[in-house]
């Protein structure tokens, strides 16, 4: 979702930055653009129309500030109304709580449940969940090991059908645990008996947290569940998820926003780290190009120690190969590098094909940098050619593919001097797309 949907509006603010004046007939053609695209992900008519109809009077009538280009006060007015058509993000404490997951079922919730455990061990905590699904043969089984597989405490009664003696007990042994995760039984529809039995649930635990999980691929069919669940338990979070595999997310996040249900996380894979905070501001600062800075130094912190990179002070300037090393290491740790790109201001669009060639690249730089001395990784422009013949027959490789690594190194550097500041990120977005 994020790759189509991003890829039409960066062609708009392409047309933007790269017009002659900024006059009727061109914000015409801009707001007709953002309508296609924003159709197309499936969008809500009504929102798409108010929506257009807001960027176009504010950006005829509205005078830019002082010293802001024309142009740049467009791109503004686009991105602030995208933000406000996909509501705020949910307030999410890390400390010890009660959270309660509901959802129909297929939306991916038992695998949401064990994704949110392991966001909360990442931020140091101590999560603990107890599976009380005892409707769908086999959650048990799936949630038991993928609690297992990132070391987080369960419980569960494979024979037990009755969800409320589960929670009892699961309370009971999981009460050293600061963040409690209860895993419900999802339907194939919002049923009377479901209603009631979440209820009794709700009753008992008093939940802290009851967060809905919806498939993002029901498109503007999340609005009406999102509403029947907040009647029925007064939800207080909304996780999305399977964003990176549907047209129709954009509708998702609209239609949730219109309940006025906040957004709290949305899953963009399949593996366990691939559940994030949803912040807005981010959300479409990446889908128009200009990266996610305060998400991917989060992610760093979260994921790679201090020792492994140092994603601050790279920023701040310094970047040697020995930096770049490390970085490489860090990046199998950081998830899909596609999803690490679209947090870069102004990353690369990667397909799928290009990941796995970028990917195999990177690590044979990184054998070629195991043939370098430690002065050489400290100082690459030391390297000459006789130090470059050496590193080549040391690594297996061909001149060609060191002089292409110490280029990557040169591109990596001016990136990281780029992102220190200077020209505000519309700026840069701007000098870009000239």
């Amino acid at each position: 979702m994020i790759g189509d949907l991003g890829s039409s509006l960066r062609d708009v603010i392409k047309r933007v930055a790269r017009a002659n004046r900024i006059d009727k007939r061109t914000i015409d053609e801009i707001v007709k653009d953002i309508q296609r695209a924003l159709l197309q992900a499936d969008v809500n008519v009504k929102l798409v129309m108010q929506l257009s109809s807001r960027i176009r009077e504010r950006s005829l009538e509205e005078k830019p500030v002082a010293g802001a280009d024309p142009r740049e006060h467009v791109i503004k007015i686009v991105y602030e109304e995208l933000v406000k058509i996909i509501g705020e993000g949910a307030d999410m404490p890390l400390g010890e709580q009660t959270i309660l997951m509901v959802g129909l079922q297929g939306s991916g919730k038992t695998s949401t449940t064990a994704k949110l455990a392991r966001f909360f061990q990442r931020k140091r905590l101590k999560p603990g969940v107890i599976c009380a699904d005892t409707y769908r043969p086999g959650a048990y089984e799936q949630l038991k090991q993928l609690c297992e597989r990132i070391d987080v405490p369960f419980y569960g009664e494979r024979d037990n059908s009755n969800p409320i003696s589960i929670i009892k007990k699961g309370m009971k042994e999981l009460e050293r645990c600061e963040i409690k995760i209860v895993d419900t039984a999802g339907r194939h529809a919002l049923e009377r008996d479901l209603i009631e039995e979440m209820k009794d649930i709700h009753e008992l635990i008093r939940p802290n947290q009851k967060l809905l999980v919806l498939d993002a691929s029901i498109g503007q069919a999340a609005s009406e569940q999102a509403k029947a669940f907040n009647d029925a338990i007064g939800v207080t979070g909304v996780i999305i998820t399977k964003m990176d595999g549907t047209a129709k997310g954009g509708g998702a996040l609209s239609a949730v926003s219109e309940t006025n249900s906040p957004i709290a996380f949305i899953g963009m894979g399949e593996a366990v780290d691939d559940l994030e905070r949803f912040d807005p501001d981010g959300f479409i600062s990446r889908l128009l190009g200009m990266g996610d800075i305060k998400s991917l130094i989060e992610r760093a912190e979260e994921i790679v120690s201090p020792a492994d990179v140092d994603v601050k002070s790279m920023i701040r300037g310094r970047f040697t190969l020995k930096d770049m090393y490390k970085q490489l290491e860090a990046i199998d740790k950081f998830g899909p590098l596609k999803h690490i790109m679209q947090m870069l201001p102004f990353g690369a669009e990667l397909s799928d094909d290009s990941c796995q060639v970028t990917k195999d690249k990177l690590a044979r730089y990184r054998v070629m940098m195991d043939s370098m001395t430690n002065e050489e990784l400290e100082d690459p422009k030391i390297v000459g050619s006789s130090r470059m013949k050496r590193i080549a027959r040391g690594s297996g490789t061909s001149l060609e593919d060191v002089r292409e690594l110490l280029k990557y190194h040169k591109i990596m550097q001016k990136t990281m001097k780029g992102l220190r500041g200077g020209r505000s990120p519309m700026q840069k977005l701007m000098k870009k797309f000239r």
